[in-house]
């Protein structure tokens, strides 16, 4: 192994072939500053996969109670978009499948649009089922946010393909018979809920990029409906577009 090359050494422990403990072994005759390097960087990543396993643990704990109740079909509820001037509420409905881990689950708002993505992938991929649910801005300007986003939650719930014994909510309760419990933070609490976050926000991001093909002036690729000051000075210019929230407006036109 003292015959390798770093980049031999990196590629072999990725594979496998090599452990942390033979680079270990290999530093006692080995003063190479690149191996020291190497492990060293070695040693992070792990720490990595470590602290993301116990965030993943931390916050299955909710699911795992329920579980431990006979509940086995519990679903994460979360919404996006209460707060833009533009488009849709949306709000998805997850139920995570316990035997298939996903790694790397938090608030939605803390994870990169790539990170995003790659884990919106995985959760459709391992969740036992998924259901999405978007109320427009005539809904929210004709009964409010509140009401429209907790409208999107029920809807969603109906589309599931499970039906779910307990519901984990973000800060919200519902009218509905199904068991719930609301978690202040919950999409940074419970994996489920931080699933629906993200699958949620993936899924209403692509919508306001949709639009912005349809109304390119207002800039919806940047902000996503989001009060920026480019947005604000989009209204002003051009006015409202049919995906405006007229309610949000009052303090613009």
């Amino acid at each position: 192994m003292k015959d390798l090359n770093l980049n031999q050494l990196r590629q072999g422990y990725d594979s496998g072939d090599i452990s942390y403990s033979d680079l270990l072994e290999l530093l006692k005759t080995d003063s190479r500053r690149g191996l020291i390097q190497l492990i060293d960087s070695i040693r992070r990543q792990r720490q990595r996969e470590r602290d993301m396993i116990d965030r993943h643990n931390r916050m299955m704990e909710y699911e795992k109670e329920l579980h431990r109740q006979g509940r086995s079909f519990v679903a994460g509820l979360d919404e996006v978009g209460r707060g833009p001037l533009a488009g849709p509420v949306v709000t998805a409905a997850v139920i995570l499948d316990p035997d298939k881990p996903i790694y790397g689950l938090r608030d939605s708002k803390k994870l990169s649009h790539k990170q995003r993505v790659a884990l919106a992938d995985e959760i459709y991929h391992k969740a036992i089922c998924i259901s999405i649910d978007e109320q427009p801005a005539e809904m929210i300007d004709r009964i409010n946010i509140l009401q429209a986003t907790k409208t999107s939650m029920l809807m969603a719930i109906k589309g599931l393909s499970q039906v779910p014994d307990h519901l984990l909510i973000d800060a919200l309760t519902l009218d509905c018979p199904i068991p719930q419990t609301a978690i202040i933070k919950g999409d940074d609490q419970s994996c489920c809920i931080s699933a629906a976050s993200i699958v949620a926000k993936v899924y209403r991001d692509q919508r306001m990029y949709e639009y912005h093909q349809k109304y390119p002036e207002y800039g919806f690729d940047h902000h996503v409906g989001y009060g920026t000051a480019e947005h604000i000075a989009a209204i002003r210019r051009h006015g409202p577009s049919p995906i405006h929230r007229r309610s949000f407006l009052t303090n613009f036109l």
